[in-house]
Formats: C-alpha cells, structure tokens, sequence
C-alpha cells in the first residue's frame, strides 16, 4: 500500500504504534508519574524542579511552550511527546523498511559469484 493512499488515523498508528514510539511515551508517562508523586506527597522546605524534567524529557518541542501563559506549557508537554514519539516510530519504521546493503549489492551483482 502505498503511503500516500492512507488516511491520517492509519498514517498515525503505522508510526505511533511500534517499540520505539511506545517506549518513548512510557518514558514520559513515568517521568509524568514520579513528578506528580513529588509534586503531590512530597515535602520541601524549598521549590522542587522535578517539574523541569518534563519539557527536558519532551524537549525540544516542548521548549517553545515554556514561555507561554497559563496552562499552555503543560500543553505544550504533550504536544512535544506526540511530535517526539512519531519522529521516533518514522525513524524506527525507516530503519526497519530501507533495503539492507547486502540486498542491494546483491540485486546489483555486486560480490556475487
């Protein structure tokens, strides 16, 4: 199938549903978790930065967000995890679908004997 002819639910999944995007957004769903745990059950006698981990973690997407008012920094967390994880699946899914060098050689008639 061509991937031109998919529809952007089947364009999204084929990139967001595969080991390294999932594995990016667990990292960040944890980060998320134990920020929360800090934020909510943790004493400090001064400000926590556990916050900052967030936008390092969706970062450098995320960084644009920063300086923006109210609630739109956290907005721009998940903007970043979503735009992270599906640069990350495209990549897995280009490694994965490129032909190898020794196919190539060998469809060439290169080293064949």
């Amino acid at each position: 199938m061509a991937a031109s002819s998919r529809s952007l639910p089947q364009i999204l999944r084929h990139t967001l549903v595969n080991p390294a995007a999932l594995g990016y957004l667990a990292l960040v769903a944890a980060v998320g978790v134990w920020v929360g745990v800090d934020a909510l059950f943790v004493e400090h006698v001064d400000g926590s930065f556990a916050g900052i981990w967030l936008f390092l973690v969706t970062g450098p997407t995320s960084f644009l967000f920063v300086t923006l008012p109210g609630a739109l920094p956290f907005i721009g967390i998940a903007v970043g995890a979503v735009t992270q994880a599906y640069v990350l699946g495209a990549a897995y899914r280009w490694f994965l679908d490129r032909p190898t060098h020794r196919h190539m050689r060998r469809d060439a008639g290169i080293g064949s004997a």
